[in-house]
């Protein structure tokens, strides 16, 4: 039987990955953001081991147009090309699938009356390749397989905070009724405060991403309650991404044992990451 035995949250800020090619990991104004990330990597490729990881991430008009905009979507292909956003793609080879744990994901979440829309080809952006080369190492090729599930965090109506939760719970029955002896971490991005448009632009709130981070980590349920609104006029338009954290959170179990806490808010969004094993498992 599979089991969950990692579960991340993380920010994509497009720029970590524009900087991470350029090699500015000692920058002074990168440094610290890097650093956190360093010993989780290190965790991830030498104790937790993982076979697989499910990726929570939100397309950016990449693979998607907002003429047709899933709720949720998976991959099942064996492999994801690297979309270009307009600077070329990064130097990163493309990322490796699991076809056989994505088709029993989206036939375990529809019969769980999770309707998905099943991609048998998708090209991958920022939304994840800006956290996976900083958790899982990609020379000479990816060290991990990935089943990506892209969730509508962009183009109103967006699914509830709690419907993302309840996908997390969904994810967890689907991965354990896995019948291989498979070990998968599930990563959840987006965020996190930051607004890009309008009056606001530029607009941080620190003290709702420290809250947040605590939240996700001892009461999830304050955090699916909250509605579309509340995160934005808390902590710009675009912290609505947060609720794709839930995901990740809801297919951890209830009480969990955190690992590694970072944050770094030195620009226009609030940079987070952290670590959660299930607090009744061993690892």
């Amino acid at each position: 039987m599979a089991r969950i035995v990692a579960g991340i949250g993380s920010s994509h800020v497009p720029s970590i990955g524009r900087a991470f090619d350029l090699g500015k990991q000692q920058d002074p104004a990168w440094k610290p953001l890097f650093d956190g990330y360093l010993p989780v990597k290190d965790w991830l490729e030498n104790e937790i081991r993982a076979d697989a990881v499910v990726f929570v991430y939100n397309d950016h008009g990449s693979d998607f147009g907002l003429d047709r905009c899933p709720t949720f979507a998976l991959g099942t292909a064996d492999t994801y090309p690297l979309a270009d956003e307009g600077f070329g793609q990064r130097p990163l080879p493309a990322v490796k699938g699991d076809p056989a744990l994505s088709w029993h994901l989206a036939n375990a979440l529809i019969a769980d009356e999770f309707d998905l829309t099943v991609c048998q080809e998708m090209a991958v952006d920022h939304g994840l390749l800006v956290p996976l080369p900083l958790l899982w190492s990609y020379q000479p090729d990816w060290s991990i397989k990935v089943v990506p599930l892209v969730v509508n965090v962009i183009q109103h109506p967006l699914p509830t905070a709690r419907r993302c939760l309840r996908l997390g719970h969904a994810l967890r029955r689907a991965i354990e009724s896995y019948p291989a002896d498979m070990r998968v971490a599930v990563v959840g991005t987006g965020g996190m405060s930051h607004q890009l448009h309008g009056e606001r632009f530029g607009h941080l709130n620190e003290a709702f991403d420290q809250r947040w981070l605590d939240l996700i980590e001892s009461d999830p349920e304050t955090l699916a309650a909250m509605t579309h609104q509340e995160i934005m006029d808390a902590a710009g338009a675009e912290a609505v991404e947060l609720i794709m954290w839930l995901i990740m959170r809801g297919a951890m179990a209830p009480k969990v044992r955190r690992l590694h806490r970072n944050y770094y808010a030195p620009m226009t969004s609030g940079m987070g990451l952290i670590t959660f094993v299930d607090a009744a498992d061993p690892a």
